[in-house]
């Protein structure tokens, strides 16, 4: 196996993946590289899903990016520099590609992109455990990873094969997030669509940290679809604020394990 060479200018590579499609994995991955940019982190986003790139949508930025040398620029929306397929590819057109090929675009994505100095590098990775993650774990030093689940006994069942598979390949795991724990209904109260608590006892049964809940509301579709994530809206907005405590556990939990972090930088809201 080659080495993992370190990415120029990274210093943190934090993965975020998912035993399967659908739990909001990537809904967590932007507001995450959004809050941590509040936080005054230099912070970026890769968007490793190649098949379903919607970084692009969700962060409401679609265009070529430009070259300088042989460097791809990466685009920069609110301050978070991104990378997606979804820029070289737009449109509906599938990408039909295999092993080798799914190779070459994350290699020139983690090293053919001009990051620049980056406390934490976020990388959406596709569900399962295939080509693409392998890729990346293989070649790329990893600080940690968080796996995505909701409630539900069908997602905590694929969930647990992702901890298994960055277990197996020493990649450490920074916690478990369940997304869509709950819904909160117009009179206050909370129901359990897709089950309750499933996600602190898998993490607790695996030894690994939970992060947190983040509850199932329609204001988080909203600022998907929209481009407006809800990491980015201020006044104390509780939606806002579970993304920003999620970010703070993520920093606390890479204090824990040792990470190699740069200044943080000034912002202004």
């Amino acid at each position: 196996m080659p080495p993992k060479l370190p990415i120029p200018g990274v210093r943190n590579l934090i993965a975020v993946g998912s035993g399967k499609g659908g739990v909001g994995k990537t809904t967590v991955a932007v507001n995450l590289a959004l809050a941590l940019g509040r936080l005054g982190y230099r912070a970026g986003l890769m968007d490793a899903d190649v098949y379903g790139p919607n970084v692009p949508l969700m962060m409401g930025i679609n265009q070529p990016p430009a070259a300088v040398g042989e460097r791809i620029q990466p685009l920069v929306k609110d301050g978070i520099r991104l990378m997606s397929m979804g820029f070289l590819s737009p449109g509906d057109r599938p990408l039909v590609w295999r092993g080798p090929m799914l190779h070459s675009v994350i290699q020139q994505f983690l090293r053919g992109v001009d990051w620049g100095e980056l406390d934490y590098l976020v990388v959406d990775l596709p569900p399962g455990t295939g080509d693409v993650q392998l890729s990346l774990i293989q070649t790329a030093p990893i600080t940690g990873a968080i796996v995505v689940t909701t409630p539900s006994n069908v997602s905590l069942e694929d969930a647990r094969k992702a901890v298994h598979m960055f277990h197996q390949v020493k990649v450490e795991i920074l916690g478990i997030v369940e997304n869509m724990s709950y819904l909160v209904l117009p009179n206050g109260d909370r129901m359990d669509v897709f089950g309750r608590g499933g996600g602190r006892r898998t993490a607790e049964e695996m030894q690994v940290r939970f992060l947190g809940e983040v509850p199932l509301d329609p204001e988080i579709r909203v600022g998907g679809d929209s481009g407006r994530p809800v990491a980015l809206r201020d006044g104390g907005d509780p939606r806002a604020d579970w993304f920003l405590e999620l970010a703070q556990r993520v920093v606390a939990r890479l204090d824990e394990i040792g990470p190699q972090l740069g200044p943080k930088i000034e912002i202004s809201d």
